[in-house]
């Protein structure tokens, strides 16, 4: 069995179209400065007449993938998803493509009724699993329960290396878009995020954030990006390279939850203050496990200063 990747990992994850030319130039020469991890993507960035050459160019980049990797490269690629558009591209590419170079699918419209058909079709490979949740049933807290009860219980489990929400195509379902100048969180959408996150969270599942679509505005993304957080989200999806910074930070530890982390799992004591907050191992102790994978991937902020603008960098754990 494959043993699951850490979705601290993940990082911004870059939606890139498979019909681009540029996808295996970007990964062999790790030309996006942060980028921890890609979707080559074949369902909703490609159209439907363009389905043929976007499969010929993934094949392209799996083959340039094969060839660098048998020669010894790759420890410092980023993690390369492939996003089928439906389970019968799904089982297509796992039938007729090498698949080697890639460490998993993104499973799109995942639903209970879809889990038999998409494990049949992966069971046999190495591959990883990130469902997408994005469907009607998303909205209905009874049928999430269902589904993560049947995950936790399923072969699958050890396989998904986290649950991705698909915003666009939930804030679809109900006609609605995202405001420019508000958050996902001031929307529906936030009830959704926190409802999947209890019941997925409570069952140890990690949960990735949906993209931020408004690309050039930063302030809205680091409000979403500090609530992801405060929602023990573990990644956000990126459409663009710009964001990828900005993702990175709010991924950095704080040098406060480091030092809390660090006092909770190694004290005697049943309760102590630290830096004028309550500290209780009894409760806070898988809190402060995930500050401290996540500190030894990102590494913890460090406030600096150049000609007067504020910045942040990461000191990185040994």
């Amino acid at each position: 069995m494959t043993k699951r990747l850490s979705p601290y990992r993940l990082g911004a994850t870059l939606y890139m179209p498979a019909t681009r030319n540029d996808i295996a130039g970007s990964i062999l020469n790790n030309e996006i400065d942060g980028l921890r991890s890609i979707v080559i993507c074949l369902e909703d960035a490609v159209s439907d007449a363009d389905v043929p050459a976007a499969l010929q160019n993934l094949r392209q980049v799996l083959v340039a993938l094969k060839s660098a990797k048998d020669a010894g490269l790759g420890a410092d690629w980023p993690l390369v998803f492939i996003r089928p558009r439906d389970p019968e591209m799904g089982k297509f590419l796992t039938a007729t493509a090498d698949l080697t170079p890639a460490d998993g699918l993104v499973l799109p419209k995942f639903t209970l009724e879809s889990l038999p058909v998409w494990w049949d079709i992966m069971k046999a490979t190495h591959l990883c699993m990130m469902p997408t949740l994005e469907t009607e049933d998303v909205f209905d807290v009874m049928q999430m329960r269902k589904l993560a009860t049947a995950l936790l219980e399923h072969p699958c489990h050890s396989r998904i290396i986290a649950l991705r929400i698909g915003g666009n195509d939930l804030m679809n379902v109900i006609s609605l878009r995202r405001p420019r100048n508000l958050t996902l969180y001031d929307s529906p959408m936030g009830y959704v995020i926190k409802m999947l996150v209890a019941v997925f969270g409570s069952r140890d599942f990690a949960l990735t954030s949906p993209v931020c679509e408004h690309i050039d505005d930063h302030d809205v993304m680091e409000k979403e990006l500090a609530l992801d957080m405060a929602h023990g989200l573990v990644g956000k999806t990126a459409i663009h390279p710009n964001q990828i910074a900005k993702i990175e930070r709010a991924l950095m530890v704080t040098s406060a939850d480091h030092a809390d982390a660090l006092r909770i799992l190694n004290s005697s004591q049943a309760v102590f203050k630290s830096q004028g907050a309550m500290c209780e191992p009894a409760t806070h102790r898988r809190w402060a496990a995930r500050v401290l994978e996540q500190a030894q991937i990102y590494g913890i902020a460090q406030e600096e200063t150049q000609d007067g603008v504020r910045f942040f960098t990461a000191n990185h754990l040994n």
